[in-house]
């Protein structure tokens, strides 16, 4: 397991199809006091020509608070995808689907923002984040 400076672990992960475009608005599942965002940019994603980049459970994203504190809009934060409404189909033959797309906030060194995480987390997430894990209260 490499690890990459404040971008998750690496290791084998089955692909998981990406769901959430830039300028998508996604509940903030922390208690970082933001409530929603929105994801402007996924780094280290290629794509067509003039298709968007998206993002899937586990992704890092950046993103804008759009609905929280003053202190947290317009400024661009780095995020993790916990949760996304479309099937992740896993190894052993189960989908799992959430109810909403969400992500919690993370510092540029790794670290979550909140010190809670609401609702509960994919494995996926889990796997490659091991801070996400940490504050985890239930993971799916």
């Amino acid at each position: 397991m490499a690890k990459q400076a404040g971008k998750g672990v690496e290791e084998f992960r089955p692909y998981v199809t990406k769901v959430i475009p830039i300028g998508a608005n996604i509940v903030c599942a922390d208690n970082s006091g933001a409530k929603i965002l929105e994801v402007i940019n996924v780094p280290r994603h290629h794509t067509r020509s003039s298709r968007l980049a998206s993002a899937s459970v586990g992704d890092f994203c950046n993103v804008v608070v759009k609905k929280g504190p003053a202190e947290l809009r317009k400024q661009v934060y780095g995020a993790v995808i916990i949760r996304q409404k479309y099937a992740v189909r896993r190894l052993n033959g189960v989908r799992v689907c959430f109810e909403d797309n969400a992500a919690v906030l993370i510092t540029p060194e790794g670290e979550t923002k909140g010190t809670d995480i609401k609702g509960p987390v994919a494995a996926e997430a889990t796997e490659k984040w091991p801070r996400v894990a940490n504050l985890a209260s239930m993971v799916v």
